[in-house]
């Protein structure tokens, strides 16, 4: 069941800016990563979520209620965290929870002791004295905090260090498995391979594609980098049926693309030929991003 619903969204701009005709959906429980960089149209997307933004033409919606429409009923059901967070520069990260707690009603503060723990967070700090970092820590909380049945997530780990990284990407996982639905915009592609379901692709403010990241992974066409000892080797190899992606002569190395049902094809034509090295190149989201903006589409994998 869709319980995030972007339908025919139009915002236009002028010059190319803004967004057209973006459609998708987030599933309960599914995690949809939103992949696009600064201008895509990510952010104008998602103020449209939260009503803050009016179409010009189709329709936002959570749980059924139209987002424009409704904005405080959504506003409740959802948790938020923008891309830039500006908080008050006159509180504690702890006056700030407790504020934003008092706001929404919430007396039971177990989680908020729990994600303190986890991203080992001093809220007593005052906000205008944090890095970013403990920032970004303290907007992942008051996201977080309620248990909302849905969260929009717009660059969630921008400031973290690796190892905090790796703790959202846990907290993500576990609130995925406790039936949370999560919209997540992220420039960092192994995060999303880590915790997306699917990814959708904007570009120029229009949907490109939704993929599968784990159809990425296991693609049926592998990709494999070959040096052979000799350049006999090498020039004769050439000479087969196999698609070659790149040539390196002076290292009599080839890259080539091969489906699983031509892997023994292979096997017997390198058992001709003295092979120094060979290794498997993984395909990965990265790579099939690019694909859509170095060149329009990605090579089939």
């Amino acid at each position: 069941m869709s319980v995030l619903k972007v339908e025919h969204l139009t915002k236009d701009y002028g010059n190319n800016k803004g967004v057209f005709n973006v459609s998708f959906e987030v599933e309960q429980g599914e995690v949809l990563g939103f992949l696009g960089p600064n201008g895509a149209g990510k952010t104008v997307t998602i103020r449209h979520l939260l009503g803050l933004l009016r179409p010009q033409s189709g329709k936002t919606s959570i749980n059924g209620l139209d987002c424009w429409k409704n904005p405080k009923d959504i506003q409740r059901k959802i948790g938020y965290l923008p891309g830039e967070i500006n908080f008050p520069n006159d509180m504690t990260g702890t006056q700030l929870i407790r504020f934003l707690a008092d706001m929404r009603g919430l007396t039971d503060m177990t989680k908020v002791k729990k994600l303190t723990e986890q991203f080992d967070l001093d809220t007593s700090v005052d906000l205008k004295r944090m890095s970013k970092g403990m920032k970004q820590k303290t907007g992942i909380i008051c996201a977080f905090m309620h248990n909302p049945e849905i969260l929009v997530l717009d660059e969630p780990t921008s400031g973290l260090d690796p190892l905090m990284q790796s703790v959202f990407v846990d907290l993500v996982r576990e609130e995925k498995q406790n039936g949370r639905s999560i919209l997540m915009s992220s420039h960092m592609f192994e995060e999303v391979e880590d915790t997306c379901d699917r990814v959708g692709i904007i570009k120029h403010g229009r949907m490109v594609a939704t993929i599968i990241p784990k159809d990425i992974r296991h693609a049926e066409r592998k990709t494999f980098k070959i040096e052979f000892l000799s350049a006999n080797d090498f020039d004769s190899m050439r000479k087969e049926t196999f698609i070659i992606k790149e040539l390196s002569p002076e290292n009599n190395q080839i890259i080539l693309d091969i489906d699983d049902a031509h892997i023994n094809e292979l096997l017997s034509a390198l058992s001709k030929r003295k092979v120094k090295f060979i290794s498997e190149i993984k395909h990965g989201l990265e790579e099939y991003f690019m694909g859509y903006y170095h060149g329009g589409e990605p090579n089939d994998q």
